[in-house]
């Protein structure tokens, strides 16, 4: 039984060390909308990432999940300087197969039951930049030139923080919309991964145990260039 799961997490970690050097090699940008990614990498400690989501969406104006204050600095941007905004966020679905309620117990001979714990979500802000139409060229995101006609007195400290919190707001939302959408799909993709592995060590029979949960809140992180 260990010398299963011990080959199990072996085989996991050069499967992790062949994509990562493949994605060295092609080292190219992502230009897709919405990617999505059976296996990405397995953490030194033991976090499997089963799927990956890449979203970018233009916004040309602003609704409730940018909250008052950001509907009320971000509608001044996109109305009155004609610019769209392009927001770019990712959601990295991982299993922690360290946890305590990731489980394999054998029924029969090269017959398994497997128990995965609850999937975690880390959602992450990667870029927010704003186009400008009528100089067709993009522009950075919190530009000084665009917010210090915001308020009297210019555009403070406080203020650039709470509009991060509105973009943060905004992510958690579409966030945890499409989290909810695709649990089948993430599942999938994670017993897929685990079944060609087990299968490579003799293991025929697979029973897959999931912990379905509704997520209703995540923490969401965001780029240093976007906070800092």
């Amino acid at each position: 039984m260990n010398e299963f799961l011990i080959g199990m997490v072996v085989t996991l970690v050069l499967v992790a060390a062949l994509w990562i050097w493949l994605k060295a090699k092609r080292n190219k940008s992502v230009k897709e909308v919405l990617v999505f990614s059976s296996i990405e990498k397995l953490r030194a400690i033991g976090q499997l990432s089963a799927y990956k989501v890449l979203t970018k969406e233009i916004v040309t104006e602003t609704d409730h999940t940018w909250g008052d204050f950001g509907n009320r600095y971000l509608s001044w941007v996109l109305s009155g300087k004609k610019m769209a905004m392009i927001f770019e966020f990712e959601i990295d679905f991982r299993f922690n197969l360290q946890s305590p309620n990731f489980e394999i117990k054998e029924k029969s001979e090269n017959a398994y039951s497997i128990s995965m714990p609850p999937c975690d979500y880390e959602v992450h802000i990667r870029d927010i930049r704003f186009y400008d139409e009528q100089g067709t060229k993009l522009l950075p995101w919190l530009l000084p030139d665009l917010l210090n006609g915001f308020v009297s007195g210019g555009f403070s400290e406080d203020d650039k923080n709470k509009l991060v919190d509105a973009a943060k707001g905004h992510a958690e939302k579409q966030a945890l919309e499409l989290i909810n959408s695709i649990q089948s799909e993430v599942q999938k993709s994670a017993k897929s991964t685990l079944e060609s592995i087990s299968r490579a060590f003799g293991a025929t029979d697979l029973d897959f145990k999931f912990s379905t949960q509704h997520a209703t809140e995540l923490e969401v992180e965001v780029a240093d260039s976007i906070a800092s």
